[in-house]
């Protein structure tokens, strides 16, 4: 399981006409995917790729590359943050193939973006079982034993967000004098840690976020500056592609929102904000 990655946003004072992409990877094959046994003899974090998950990261690198290059401009640089899970900086390197030195303006590892922890050492019966009840029991909210739940990884993730926006907004990626605002930042990092970090930037409920879905292995979300200066998946996504990924329409609805909304602008009817709220039948059962 290798799985994915992060995003990034902007802070309202940022100018509309500074451009970012965020790019969001997704999963490779590693040999925890190929051997589940793998997880009770090796680390976690020391589970590597397979040559499939090799050759995935660098086709990823490669629409990658493709993909910020696209606008026809030749400032264009590209800033990593990583999980230290060994997977995902083996997917970096492969990814990384794909760039030349010139245009890498950095690589940061995060441990904040690690996957989410399943307990050390995973006994491969138990882990079965313990899957079972997290299904039951609910995605979100499911601590594994010794481990964490998807609450507590949005607990990290949240901290993290606020050092990527602080990050963002004091240009930490490029030496003063030489910033150009054609700017790309990659995370890669793991499937749940990424959708948490969706949930937590764009407030979707825990209910919204137990409907997503996991990334195919290499492939990519990508958060873009709109026409505001806010990000959305939905400038460079579309809507039935989100769809697949799990959003619903009320998701693609703010999407949208966000694709033409400035900096500083709230999205009031979004979610539960007002009266709605009381007026909605909800079953807890």
């Amino acid at each position: 399981m290798a799985e994915r990655r992060g995003n990034i946003p902007a802070r309202e004072r940022r100018r509309p006409d500074e451009r970012e992409e965020q790019n969001t990877m997704a999963g490779w094959s590693t040999v925890g995917n190929v051997d589940e046994a793998a997880y009770t003899r090796v680390p976690d974090p020391r589970i590597g790729l397979t040559a499939k998950g090799w050759r995935d990261a660098e086709e990823c690198g490669r629409r990658l590359r493709e993909l910020v290059s696209s606008d026809g401009e030749d400032d264009w640089k590209v800033y990593f943050y990583v999980s230290p899970y060994r997977r995902t900086l083996e997917s970096l390197r492969g990814i990384g193939r794909a760039f030349e030195p010139h245009r890498v303006a950095g690589v940061r590892e995060e441990p904040r973006l690690r996957e989410q922890d399943f307990g050390n050492f995973q006994d491969k019966e138990k882990m079965r079982v313990e899957k079972e009840i997290r299904r039951r029991y609910g995605r979100f909210f499911y601590r594994f034993p010794n481990g964490e739940s998807a609450a507590d990884v949005y607990d990290r993730i949240t901290g993290f967000r606020e050092t990527l926006r602080g990050d963002i907004d004091i240009g930490r990626f490029q030496p003063p004098g030489r910033r150009s605002p054609n700017m790309n930042i990659i995370i890669v990092s793991h499937g749940l840690t990424l959708r948490v970090f969706l949930m937590r930037w764009y407030k979707w409920s825990v209910r919204q976020f137990e409907g997503l879905n996991n990334l195919g292995n290499g492939g990519a979300l990508v958060m873009q500056t709109g026409e505001g200066g806010r990000y959305s998946l939905l400038v460079h996504h579309t809507a039935d592609e989100l769809r697949e990924f799990g959003l619903t329409d009320e998701m693609l609805q703010d999407q949208l929102w966000q694709k033409t909304a400035k900096l500083g602008e709230t999205n009031y009817s979004f979610m539960t904000n007002d009266q709605s709220f009381f007026d909605a039948h909800v079953n807890f059962t």
